[in-house]
């Protein structure tokens, strides 16, 4: 297939382009060339989706079999690009978020679960990361003239993770010591590999028939206590967990998924976030692979980036907070 990937060189988009060039797939990547380095053997054009010049560019004498839109954030801005590719490929795979569900992360939920009210030519003011989502998903099924494909991953862990989940972890495990690890460490999550959501994404981009799916791994892959193990045995670490109750850092204005990156504590706000049901992924084929291969291949992948070099975003706790906090735990 002749496939035109937006984004393509970080991350998700990474994995998509490196899993359809495995598969011997031609592929064009788009994108400004700010952020990461296009893969060997794409066609790389650079350009901004918000620059009418730069689509025009983009699409002359060029057509596809199929568009994966793995960056879209601002539905007006989706919205344009799928109306310029209209009539230049098949196939539109969005890969969206399961933030755009709006019950999420209170409330279990499946394909059928209610979105966010956003419109599809909704700008960036118009609403927070999860309704914006929804937004773009709408403006790709409601505009583009051909097959829309939505895909809906939950937490998404792997190699060149560059949010800085599973990277914090790892670094801050293989440092040693005394290490806060918060809440229940037989709390059950459930994850999926980049990879994997990778070769799901093009399964159903190569199917090349319009639906939706919630890919979010395998329920309860994975236990949190299970998770932070892996990371000390593939960093041959010493480090000591001390885990420390829910409430205990609720009280000391620990905030939850980023300070502690994915911890979810036991409330009403995140009552089902290791419940998303990916059966209708899994029954059209998604596999994952155990987690502890996850973690083995970041690790193996972020060991070699400089300490200096390491990019966590707004994850990770504050040594001094956190040793504030197992002072008075103690």
């Amino acid at each position: 297939m002749r496939i035109l990937i937006i984004g393509g060189s970080v991350f998700v988009g990474r994995a998509v382009t490196e899993e359809a060039l495995r598969r011997g797939h031609e592929v064009t990547t788009f994108n400004r060339g700010l952020s990461g380095v296009d893969l060997p053997g794409v066609e790389a054009v650079k350009g901004d989706r918000e620059v009418a010049a730069d689509l025009d560019r983009l699409v002359e004498g060029r057509e596809w079999d199929a568009v994966i839109d793995v960056i879209g954030r601002v539905p007006k801005l989706v919205g344009g690009s799928v109306r310029r590719l209209n009539g230049r490929a098949g196939v539109y795979t969005y890969v969206s978020s399961i933030s755009a569900i709006a019950d999420f992360p209170a409330k279990e939920c499946d394909e059928s679960s209610p979105r966010f009210e956003c419109a599809p030519d909704a700008g960036p003011e118009d609403g927070e990361y999860g309704e914006l989502k929804a937004g773009c998903e709408r403006a790709v099924e409601e505009g583009f003239e051909g097959e829309a494909v939505i895909i809906q991953p939950g937490l998404i862990l792997g190699p060149y993770e560059g949010v800085g989940r599973l990277p914090w972890w790892l670094d801050r495990i293989s440092r040693g010591g005394r290490v806060l690890a918060p809440g229940d460490p037989g709390r059950a999550m459930q994850v999926i590999d980049v990879r994997d959501l990778a070769a799901f994404v093009l399964d159903r981009t190569e199917a090349g028939k319009a639906d939706r799916f919630l890919a979010s791994g395998v329920p309860g892959n994975i236990t949190y206590g299970g998770w932070l193990a892996e990371c000390r045995a593939v960093t041959g670490s010493d480090a000591e967990f001390v885990w420390v109750d829910d409430r205990f850092l609720l009280d000391r204005e620990v905030q939850p998924w980023t300070e502690f990156p994915v911890w979810a504590p036991d409330s009403p706000e995140f009552a089902a976030v290791w419940l998303p049901s990916s059966a209708k992924a899994l029954a059209a084929g998604l596999t994952c692979r155990p987690v502890a291969e996850t973690v083995r291949d970041t690790w193996a992948w972020l060991r070699d980036v400089p300490p200096a070099e390491r990019s966590f975003g707004r994850h990770g706790i504050d040594p001094e907070k956190e040793a504030r906090i197992l002072a008075e735990w103690a």
